[in-house]
């Protein structure tokens, strides 16, 4: 890490933390009655920590000039350790919070274990850490490989990832304290959503000093899915957000808008989240590493392309669906309802191209269970997409909303597509990172694989059916016009089901955990070998100017 950055690059990082650790204390001092204080601490302490490890190599010898002719690929490494380790503990918690519904009293009598900060912990962890690491980790890889162009320096990388983790670890203590907005999916407060644009800024500058410097002439699509992604977060992110803190000194902050328009702005948000967080981003990462598995080219790129330009128009008005049967004008739900329902052709034109992309290669599929995690991935896109427009009608609506169905709905998407193309994707990408010709064990991913698409599937019938039954129950009406069921009676018939999704996250935990132990075991593989041959490296460009990529890169 150190000894891959430049002497000026580690006196510019000392003063970037040295102005950290300077607000993290005055925020403490700031914040000394206020649990905005204990975020300060923490960042002081983060800073401290990072400034000691600096400071510990500052005097190590420099990179050589021959860097430059190579990938910087540590922060892709990094990153793929801290998205194994976030998969673990968000899902650690989720399985808390399933185990929560069928059994209260786990709470412990604690606050900070409801499940009000617990749920919140759980969304985040998976959501941002685990799902925002592995898209960060990916795209400099994926950047790299495409331009055939390294990225622009080696401080920024460390600063988006460092500076990404930093802002996971304020956002779950501040849940654990009750710190929230109370808004879903961002439920940050002020000072940590400034920080996350800082960061994503930076971020975004990445890319785009990569794409100037860029050797191969065309953007591959998959840098158009990855782009969408860091733009239209930045902006969604931001609006949002808007908000004017109590002061200073204390976390509290109220939102700018009101009433329904905050609902809307929120789901308008919260939508296009799901949207360009949970499917540009891995759209992009299905779109390289797929593809590259598999060894066969993508079946249709035009259509990538059409797809991309859908997707990116189509979902940015769909997200008032979410709010049927509201004070939002009936011209704005039903604008909500019918983008959702056109939104079916490009998702589906691109789990059809996935799947599509591996016509020839089926055999693979059968034998490579990192194959096999893309292209359920790719089967579990499509359904969500599916379930998705249909859960937008109105009508289907009434029945759904406010059911464990939505939750069964969420769950196939974050389960069976984001997670399972991450692992395939990480699966693909460790040997390659560390220049190993396989995972430390085949067998190990392969028990991986069941154990997750068991796990999923588990937990998305239970949710399904839970869903219908609460629905049901709670419009049905007897011969003198009353519910036939009280509340209590529908969450009671809800609790087999809520121990059958337990166990579903329980399985999938275990996946993690089992995934978590071979990259670890294959990093620890690699370090125990002879030191890699040069002629291994990487290498972007040649003495002709352009290099060929290599298999796997």
């Amino acid at each position: 890490m150190v000894s891959g950055i430049t002497i000026g690059e580690r006196r510019f990082s000392l003063l970037v933390l040295a102005i950290l650790s300077a607000i993290g204390l005055a925020m403490a001092v700031a914040g000394r009655m206020d649990p905005l204080g204990v975020h300060g601490f923490i960042i002081f302490g983060f800073s401290v920590v990072l400034t000691f490890v600096l400071l510990g190599r500052y005097y190590a010898p420099e990179p050589s000039a021959e860097r430059l002719s190579e990938y910087y690929d540590d922060p892709t490494k990094v990153g793929i350790v801290l998205t194994m380790a976030w998969a673990v503990f968000a899902m650690a918690i989720g399985l808390w919070v399933a185990l929560l519904l069928a059994w209260p009293d786990l709470t412990f009598d604690a606050a900070w274990a409801s499940f009000g900060r617990l749920r919140p912990v759980h969304t985040t962890g998976v959501v941002f850490a685990f799902g925002g690491n592995a898209l960060i980790a990916t795209s400099f890889h994926v950047l790299q490989r495409t331009t055939r162009a390294r990225l622009p320096d080696q401080f920024s990388p460390w600063f988006v990832l460092l500076g990404y983790n930093l802002f996971c670890i304020l956002a779950i203590s501040g849940y654990f304290m009750g710190i929230t907005q109370s808004k879903e999916y961002a439920e940050t407060e002020w000072y940590a959503d400034i920080w996350l644009v800082i960061v994503w800024v930076v971020y975004f500058l990445i890319y785009i000093r990569t794409l100037q410097r860029r050797i191969e002439p065309h953007i591959y699509v998959a840098n158009w899915y990855y782009m969408a992604f860091i733009l239209v977060v930045a902006i969604l992110h931001i609006v949002n957000n808007l908000a004017v803190p109590v002061s200073l000194g204390h976390a509290k902050s109220y939102s700018l808008f009101s009433g329904v328009q905050d609902a809307m702005t929120q789901w308008w948000y919260g939508h296009n989240a799901v949207a360009f967080f949970l499917t540009s981003g891995f759209l992009g990462m299905m779109y390289y590493y797929l593809p590259k598995r598999a060894g066969r080219p993508i079946f249709s790129y035009r259509l990538s392309i059409i797809s991309f330009w859908g997707i990116t128009f189509m979902y940015m008005w769909a997200g008032s669906h979410h709010l049927h049967y509201t004070a939002l004008p009936i011209w704005v739900q039903n604008l909500g309802m019918t983008f959702s329902l056109v939104l079916l052709v490009p998702s589906w034109a691109s789990a059809g191209n996935a799947l599509a992309t591996l016509n020839g290669a089926w055999h693979k599929v059968r034998d490579d269970a990192t194959l096999r995690f893309m292209m359920v991935a790719a089967v579990f896109y499509g359904l969500s997409t599916f379930e998705g427009s249909f859960m937008a009608i109105r009508p289907v609506n009434a029945l759904s909303h406010y059911t464990d169905w939505t939750v069964g709905h969420v769950h196939a998407g974050a389960l069976g597509w984001v997670a399972m193309i991450t692992f395939g994707s990480l699966y693909a990408l460790t040997p390659w990172m560390w220049k190993q010709e396989r995972m430390y064990s085949a067998k190990l991913v392969e028990v991986h694989f069941w154990l997750a698409l068991a796990g999923t599937v588990t937990y998305v019938f239970a949710m399904w059916n839970s869903g219908i039954i609460q629905g049901l129950m709670w419009r049905t009406y007897n011969e003198n016009s009353t519910l036939t069921y009280s509340f209590l009676e529908s969450v009671v018939a809800m609790h087999p089901y809520y121990i059958a999704r337990a166990f579903g996250g329980l399985l999938f935990l275990l996946g993690a955990i089992v995934g978590s132990y071979n990259v670890w075991m294959t990093i620890r593989m690699a370090a125990r070998q002879s030191a890699t041959d040069h002629s291994k490296a990487d290498v972007p460009v040649s003495a002709s100017g352009v290099a060929p990529l290599k298999a796997g890169e």
